[in-house]
């Protein structure tokens, strides 16, 4: 017990001491955060551009439809001929020209109308002036067969579809993409983390065996012992490099939103006093309400433990793979087994934990232990049995010690094997030793 005592100080200070190591750290933060001021500042760049657009009507029924907005600015060509207005265009370099022909029918002109332009234009634009010309289409058909455009807008139908549950609770629209970012957002992370630890724990082993240090270490220590103990140690340093990223990356947001005054933009582009209308006000407070209503907690501290269960699984596979091998090339054809789970978990959780979270494909991969901590994770937001948890933990836990069982008995044997490159069959050899 004290051997491993002392193996977990050694490779948490040894991590801890690192200068990559202590760079990473402080410096993580400061890109992440500084990543997120960036995409905020193109995006009002973006926001802020105008594009100047050139429009030749030779109906003349669209002259006064074209209005400028924030962002598009249109300029009547219509006097022009069509050469010329295309020569000016290019000369003056506006954004695009705009070619409304004359037509006999209003069915022929809508499958008429050109745009030019040298780049291919945003795709957002190209459905406004869709919008505008089809809806001035719509309304002179109306017209021509004698019906009266204020009957038929008052007439239309407006259904807001309100969600409430059998207790009388409402909740939001948006409830399921709420639950989807806090369920995707923590499992990514989980994945993330597993990777990144995992693999200080292979290179750490390689780097031992590399430098011939793992054969004065085995003289003393048990090979399993070893093994613990680079994991735990390596899973210390790792949580106490997550608490200083969390802590530095909140103090760093915040000051960047103050001092620089990065504020949320809403993904539609609607100005926040139209989203704040009565209209609005209602979905906002129910969606609030469903955030309130996560079970956030839950959520905390099942990323706490589906963290430490996929961490020492996974681990232990990178151990083993580390001490098998003699470099990182050497690893590469072993990383399948360890990536493809992840990434599975990823994409089951994203594209049936999201459509049918108590399904029979979200519930089964949420039980194997090798997707358990990403895709139970995911589920977990949209309101899981405490049972089906309890049995995900205890499989999960119960995997664990055989793959430290099993990874141990590679990890004796390939600890002190030197100039062979291990196959799968070599691996299964080892395994009966």
């Amino acid at each position: 017990m004290n051997n491993l005592k002392l193996i977990i100080q050694r490779e948490f200070i040894a991590r801890v001491r690192n200068r990559t190591f202590v760079v990473m750290t402080f410096l993580s933060p400061l890109i992440f955060v500084g990543m997120i001021a960036l995409i905020t500042w193109l995006a009002t760049l973006n926001n802020e551009e105008v594009r100047q657009i050139a429009f030749f009507d030779e109906t003349g029924m669209f002259t006064s439809d074209f209005k400028n907005s924030d962002n598009v600015t249109y300029i009547n060509y219509s006097d022009l001929s069509l050469n010329d207005a295309k020569d000016s265009v290019v000369i003056k370099k506006l954004y695009g020209l705009l070619y409304i022909p004359k037509k006999g029918t209003n069915k022929e002109l809508a499958s008429s109308v050109q745009f030019y332009a040298d780049d291919a234009p945003n795709i957002s634009i190209l459905n406004g002036i869709e919008d505008i010309i089809a809806s001035k289409l719509t309304n002179q058909n109306f017209e021509e067969k004698g019906l009266d455009l204020n009957v038929i807008e008052n007439s239309r139908a407006r259904v807001n579809i309100l969600i409430e549950n059998f207790s009388g609770e409402k909740t939001s629209k948006m409830t399921n993409y709420v639950k989807m970012f806090f369920g995707g957002a923590a499992g990514y992370f989980l994945m993330m983390f597993i990777i990144i630890y995992g693999n200080m724990v292979m290179r750490s082993v390689i780097e031992e065996k590399a430098n011939r240090i793992i054969e004065i270490i085995i003289s003393s220590v048990k090979p399993l012992q070893l093994m613990m103990g680079k994991i735990l140690g390596t899973s210390f340093a790792g949580i106490l490099q997550f608490l200083i990223w969390v802590l530095l990356g909140s103090v760093l947001l915040f000051i960047a939103t103050s001092v620089f005054g990065i504020e949320a933009q809403t993904p539609t582009g609607i100005d926040p006093s139209i989203a704040l209308q009565e209209d609005h006000q209602e979905e906002i407070q129910l969606l609030l309400q469903d955030i309130l209503k996560l079970p956030l907690g839950t959520l905390v501290m099942a990323f706490f433990v589906y963290f430490v269960g996929g961490y020492f699984l996974y681990s232990s596979i990178y151990a083993a793979i580390g001490a098998a091998v003699d470099s990182e090339t050497d690893s590469q054809q072993f990383m399948l087994p360890i990536i493809l789970p992840l990434m599975l978990g990823i994409y089951v959780g994203f594209f049936s934990v999201v459509e049918n979270p108590h399904g029979t494909v979200s519930t089964v991969f949420s039980m194997i232990p090798l997707t358990s901590p990403i895709v139970m994770l995911m589920r977990i937001p949209f309101g899981v049995n405490w049972w089906e948890v309890l049995i995900s933990i205890l499989l999960l836990f119960g995997s664990i010690i055989f793959m430290v069982w099993l990874a141990g008995k590679i990890y004796r044997v390939g600890i002190l094997m030197y100039g062979k490159k291990p196959s799968y069959k070599e691996l299964y050899k080892w395994l009966k030793y």
